[in-house]
């Protein structure tokens, strides 16, 4: 499963994608993710097909946005919930990635 979570910058997120990461090699849940910020979506999108669009908390306010880019690369997209943007939260939000897999 390929999924692209977008923050403000990216920074953040890349440690959220990281932790998300080690939790789905634990499950042996094939998994590749990425962090990206805002500025970059759009592009990210068009460009490789993924298979979920995450949107950190700290974005959520452009969810709107996002999500018009979502519907036009056909990409499902959801909120992920601040107890699940941590690195203590990776179990919680691969969970609600798996809700998307195939």
């Amino acid at each position: 499963m390929k999924v692209v979570m977008v923050c403000s910058g990216g920074m953040s997120s890349a440690i959220v994608v990281k932790a998300i990461l080690k939790e789905a090699d634990k499950q042996n849940f094939e998994l590749e993710m990425i962090a990206v910020g805002s500025g970059e979506i759009e592009e990210i999108l068009k460009s490789s097909s993924y298979d979920l669009l995450l949107v950190a908390p700290q974005v959520k306010h452009q969810f709107a946005t996002f999500e018009g880019y979502a519907n036009e690369s056909g990409v499902p997209i959801d909120k992920v919930e601040p107890m699940g943007y941590t690195p203590l939260g990776a179990p919680k939000t691969l969970l609600q990635i798996k809700k998307y897999s195939k």
